[in-house]
């Protein structure tokens, strides 16, 4: 599998702020990594710096195999950005933007962008100046995924889209992953990674702290159990393993490390199971606990 991103043990300061401590992971080919974390983490620092818009001050960034300081030009002939928040020339109208987005990058699907514009509802008629948040991230969001590109940047990509604009946005992602392209997803919509992510880096005060499939980070979190048996399921409640038991009725909802499972299950299906369901903690439930262990 090949590697199109490779950030190796970043570091960036502004003057003696520290914005980037210690970064690393990879992207390889046809892969979507998820880039998570609070403000001011250093997810958008991070992106800078493999656009080469920013300078390192320590550490590898690649792109293509290039170095992303020196070889920006061409590393930007083959990928495709959008920020979080897209500014636009005023008098120009969204048509005309992503026009000339699309001409200086190249590779234009004119099908392609015409489909977008209906799709995302967008009138590329008016001027930029009258549209809406939600509008100018369209405007981006066209030109983006109008050309064809190995690797996608996007930065907060569905910033002030409603949730319908959203799910456009998801189906044409799945589409591009599809295709065999490689993105990478900075979003605080935590079900949108959840969705479209292969795998997932979480960064924290510049340091990525966590990285892997979901299901690698679900030791970061507990599965919820619900239970009801025709034994007594309060015994239950003391085992080793099990946090926060509710009882409603006959029926118990708690908590369960991994690796108390199956001394849980032995003792319930001694009690002789009458319902059971599990359910494995989302990325939300990832992203909070590992944030509220690490305080």
């Amino acid at each position: 599998m090949t590697i199109l991103v490779k950030a190796d043990h970043l570091q960036k300061k502004f003057g003696k702020f520290e914005a980037l401590k210690d970064v690393s992971f990879e992207i390889n080919s046809g892969e979507v990594l998820g880039f998570i974390g609070p403000n001011g983490a250093g997810k958008s620092t991070t992106i800078r710096i493999l656009l080469g818009i920013l300078k390192t001050s320590g550490g590898v960034a690649e792109v293509f195999g290039k170095e992303v300081w020196k070889d920006s030009i061409a590393i930007h002939r083959r990928l495709s950005y959008v920020p979080g928040e897209l500014a636009l020339w005023g008098n120009m109208t969204g048509g005309e933007i992503i026009d000339l987005l699309i001409h200086l990058h190249g590779n234009a699907d004119q099908g392609k962008k015409k489909k977008l514009i209906e799709r995302f509802e967008l009138d590329p008629r008016k001027k930029a100046k009258s549209y809406s948040k939600g509008n100018r991230q369209k405007v981006g969001l066209i030109a983006a995924l109008s050309v064809d590109s190995d690797l996608y940047i996007l930065d907060e990509p569905t910033s002030g889209l409603d949730p319908l604009m959203e799910n456009i946005f998801q189906e044409e992602i799945v589409q591009l992953k599809a295709e065999g392209k490689s993105i990478l997803l900075s979003s605080h919509i935590l079900s949108e990674v959840e969705r479209l992510a292969d795998r997932v880096a979480i960064i924290r005060e510049g340091v990525v702290v966590e990285q892997g499939t979901l299901d690698e980070l679900r030791h970061l979190t507990r599965s919820t159990m619900t239970l009801e048996t025709a034994g007594n399921v309060e015994e239950i409640k003391n085992l080793p393993g099990v946090h926060d038991f509710i009882l409603r009725g006959h029926e118990a909802r708690f908590s369960i490390d991994g690796s108390a499972v199956n001394s849980i299950m032995e003792k319930a299906t001694a009690l002789s199971i009458k319902k059971i369901e599990v359910v494995p903690p989302t990325l939300e439930d990832l992203f909070i606990r590992h944030y509220e262990s690490q305080r």
